[in-house]
């Protein structure tokens, strides 16, 4: 599944068109690497994404294309969040 629409199905981000644009704006990152909103998205992936100043790393369970908004939650884990503070720290 590509990532854009996986941050949508997951309910990490309400709009496909918001996790485009992130991924366009380099603030997408799959295993360590900066990808485009294509790049495809499998289960023990680890995804950071930076959305205005807050950060989160998440590690991908599962790719199903549709969940219910309740069941949303059990396609990933959180392993980090926080605010960032500059470019390289985060709170």
């Amino acid at each position: 599944m590509r990532i854009d629409k996986y941050l949508k199905v997951s309910r990490i981000l309400k709009r496909r068109t918001v996790s485009k644009e992130l991924a366009v704006n380099e603030r997408v990152e799959i295993n360590g690497k900066i990808v485009k909103p294509a790049h495809e998205v499998k289960a023990g992936d680890e995804v950071q994404i930076t959305f205005g100043s807050r950060r989160m790393k998440i590690r991908v369970l599962s790719t199903e294309e549709v969940k219910r908004k309740k069941d949303a939650v059990t396609m990933y884990e959180v392993l980090e969040e926080g605010f960032v503070t500059d470019e390289t720290n985060m709170i």
